[in-house]
Order: C-alpha cells, then sequence, then structure tokens
C-alpha cells in the first residue's frame, strides 16, 4: 500500500489524502496532483521543493557532494571513462559492452558534417555577435535541414536526432568560434578522437599542419563529461517545458542553450574569469574578501557556493587536478591567475566566514582558468557548456517523450495584481 500525507486546510471540509512516492535515493515526493480539487495550489518560487518530473538519469545529493550519472559515480567516469561513453551511458541507461560502443562511435562520427547551406547563415551575423547568439540560431535552424526525422513519437527518429545532435555541436560550436575571428571553417576529421576533433576544427588553419596535444584533449573531454547533466537545472528543465508541447528535438535544445547562457547559470565560469582579472594580483586578496563579507558591496565571489552542492562540488576537485595538467603542459604553471585561485582557495577553505556559509570552490572557479590556458577566449566558454550539456538535455527530453504519463507543462500562478475594474475613456482618467 501506497504511504500517504495527510493535509488539514480550515474551511475545507474533507481531509486531503496525498499519496507518497518512494525514491532509489534522496528525498522521496508528495503527489500535489489532486491538490487542486480543494481549491488551493501549492506555492514554490524557483521550483525548489517541487520535483517535476520522474527520471533515472542523474542524481546529486548536494549535502554530501555527490553527482552520478546512472548510478556512476562521477568521479569514476571521469577518471576511467570518455565523453562518448558517458553519452551512451546517459541516452541509453547502461554502460556499453566494446561492439556496441564501438556501434555508437561510428554512427556519432557519421554525422559530424553540417549541410553546407548552414555555413551560409553565419555570414548573416555580425563578426563580433556573440557566439551563444549565433549557437542559439543555427541549433534552432536544424530542424529546417533535418526534418527527415522528427517525427518525436518514432524511436527511431528520437534516436537519429539525438546522434545528429552530439555530433554536429562540436562542429557548430568550432565554427562559431571560426567565424568570430574570421577565419575559415575547418571540417571534422572522423579518425580523431571527440575532444581532438572539436579542437582541430578550433585551432586548425588549412596552411598548416596540426597536431592535437593529449593532454589538452584528455582536459576536454573532462570538461566534457563534468558537464555532460545535471539533473533538473533552469536549461534542463527549460528543454523539457519546451518539449512537453510536441516541439522538436532542435527547437528544444536551442531553448536549453538560451537557458544556459544567462548569468547564474552557464555564465559563471565566465564570470570567475572576470573576476580573478578584476582581483588582478595577490596582494589584492584581501580587500576583495571583506568586500565580499560586507552585505551592502555588490562584489560577490565567483566559483564559491553551488545553489546544490552544500558540500564540496565533486567535479571541483577532477577540474582542479585537470587544470594543474593544463597550466604544466602549455608552460603556464606560475599563471598569476591561478596563483590568485589558490590562494583565494585556502582562504575559502580555512576562513570561518567561507566555513559557516559552506561556500566550497565549485567546478566554474578550475573551468575558467583551464579554458583560458588552452587559448579558448572567454566568449566561448558558455558555448562549449551547451555542446557538452546537449547529451543531457536530449535524454532528459527523450525519457520525457518516452514517458506514456507526461503532460504539457503549465505551472499555476499566485495572482497579486488588480481585481476585475472597467476600462475608462482618454478624457476621463
Amino acid at each position: 500500500m501506497t504511504d500517504s500525507a495527510i493535509l488539514d486546510i480550515p474551511g475545507v471540509s474533507e481531509k486531503l489524502e496525498l499519496p507518497i512516492h518512494k525514491c532509489t535515493l534522496g528525498n522521496d515526493v508528495i503527489d500535489v496532483n489532486g491538490f487542486g480539487k480543494s481549491g488551493y495550489f501549492t506555492y514554490d518560487p524557483g521550483f525548489v521543493a517541487t520535483a517535476s518530473c520522474e527520471s533515472k538519469i542523474t542524481f546529486i545529493d548536494g549535502g554530501k557532494g555527490v553527482l552520478l550519472y546512472r548510478g556512476y559515480p562521477i568521479e569514476q567516469l571521469a577518471e576511467k571513462s570518455s565523453f562518448l561513453e558517458v553519452c551512451y551511458l546517459l541516452l541509453k541507461g547502461e554502460l556499453p559492452s566494446e561492439e556496441d560502443f564501438a556501434t555508437f562511435k561510428h554512427k556519432v562520427t557519421n554525422h559530424t558534417m553540417v549541410d553546407e547551406q548552414i555555413c551560409k547563415f553565419f555570414s548573416g551575423f555580425r563578426r563580433d555577435a556573440h557566439p551563444m547568439a549565433v549557437l542559439v540560431g543555427t541549433v534552432g535552424a536544424l530542424s529546417a535541414f533535418y526534418h527527415d526525422s522528427l517525427d518525436i513519437h518514432n524511436e527511431e527518429h528520437r534516436e537519429i536526432s539525438a546522434l545528429r545532435l552530439i555530433a554536429k555541436m562540436p562542429t557548430l560550436a568550432a565554427m562559431c568560434y571560426k567565424y568570430s575571428i574570421g577565419q575559415p571553417f575547418m571540417y571534422p576529421q572522423n579518425d580523431l578522437s571527440y575532444a581532438q576533433n572539436f579542437l582541430q576544427m578550433m585551432f586548425s588553419v588549412p596552411t598548416e599542419d596540426f597536431r592535437t596535444n593529449d593532454v589538452l584533449a584528455r582536459a576536454m573531454d573532462r570538461i566534457f563529461t563534468l558537464h555532460a547533466d545535471h539533473e533538473q537545472n533552469a536549461s534542463t528543465s527549460t528543454v523539457r517545458l519546451a518539449g512537453s508541447t510536441g516541439a522538436n528535438p532542435f527547437a528544444c535544445i536551442s531553448a536549453g542553450i538560451a537557458a544556459l547562457w544567462g548569468p547564474a547559470h552557464g555564465g559563471a565560469n565566465e564570470a570567475c574569469l572576470r573576476m580573478l582579472k578584476e582581483i588582478g594580483h595577490e596582494d589584492n586578496i584581501g580587500k576583495y574578501i571583506e568586500k565580499a563579507k560586507d552585505k551592502k558591496d555588490p562584489f560577490r565571489l565567483m566559483g564559491f557556493g553551488h545553489r546544490v552542492y552544500k558540500n564540496m562540488d565533486p567535479r571541483a576537485a577532477i577540474m582542479r587536478s585537470t587544470c594543474h595538467e593544463v597550466l604544466e603542459a602549455v608552460g603556464d604553471s606560475d599563471d598569476p591567475l591561478l596563483k590568485i585561485a589558490m590562494k583565494l582557495e585556502k582562504i575559502a577553505l580555512e576562513d570561518e566566514y567561507f566555513i559557516q556559509k559552506k561556500l566550497y570552490p565549485n567546478v566554474d572557479f578550475y573551468s575558467g582558468i583551464t579554458l583560458s590556458a588552452m587559448g579558448i577566449p572567454t566568449s566561448m566558454f558558455t558555448v562549449i557548456f551547451a555542446l557538452a550539456r546537449t547529451v543531457g538535455w536530449i535524454s532528459h527530453w527523450n525519457e520525457m517523450i518516452g514517458d506514456p504519463k507526461h503532460r504539457i507543462g503549465r505551472p499555476r500562478q499566485l495572482y497579486t495584481g488588480p481585481t476585475k475594474r472597467d476600462f475608462v475613456d482618454f478624457d476621463k482618467r
């Protein structure tokens, strides 16, 4: 028998019996579907205490600093797996056999190019347009080229669309960068790994041979893995909400990219790097720490604390070691920004103010420095985040569409505006 919560509302004659659904990890949830019959609705700004869906993809325990993809700890996946294998895991629910992975990798590789007409789209954008603006437009436009697989109720169509998105995002992301600096687009090289291919499309030119650095390729692969999914965050929820209307997957992912663009979400690592540059030198850290502690001062330390993690962000430790590997590989181990970051980290882990407020360094704290050391401009940081998160978005979209219980999203509101009033003509106002 399902457990129930009993709700007694003043003025309502019958008590409400609300089913309690059990989880495998985390918090059980009270089903409020029947709550509207009472004449009331629940009120939860930001949906901080509301489960918007049932999912089997990703689990986070913010208090303990745990992140699991399909049950596998992020630390194990970042160390032992590859991004493409993680893509298979998120999409399919299980780790692949060697044969299954080879087939999956071949399918992804087969879709890395984009239609040549898409190249012409870029000439319609200003060269100084933000790459995220360009990415939102070009990803949304994919549905105009690949409409042969847009039947969302057809499992084969959904799989083809997923493969196309995972395969083409690095190509489109690199094209956004190349266009911004006036260099020719570079075609994908399918004999390279996923991360190597992205780096060669970003940094190679037709006039020279290009050889990818193994350390940088591994770091990029790890960055993709760490950002592949993060449960029901703002952009993932946006993809699910857009998808609940029956919109095609390319439109839904474009909506997710738009949501990710916000500085409170995907732009955090970019903001963190700007903050380190603003501090400028180790000698200035004390002054900025005091500014951060002053509630009246608008300055905020970026890269510390997390809406979900009330303990150490499990991705941060992985990103920290990756950051050092990259800086050593490119010869920037004495990078002044890293020195500032390391001193800030030490203070955050020892200062009573940070400890009490649990403001631990998060993944954005290190990823911005790492990407910058790899030669990637700050304007591209969120584009790379979107590239990595695409597999998470499409996995959630696919899970939702395949759920026979899913319905179009329609949140309620607490209306506090004017009551009914009559229109008044100009001459009487």
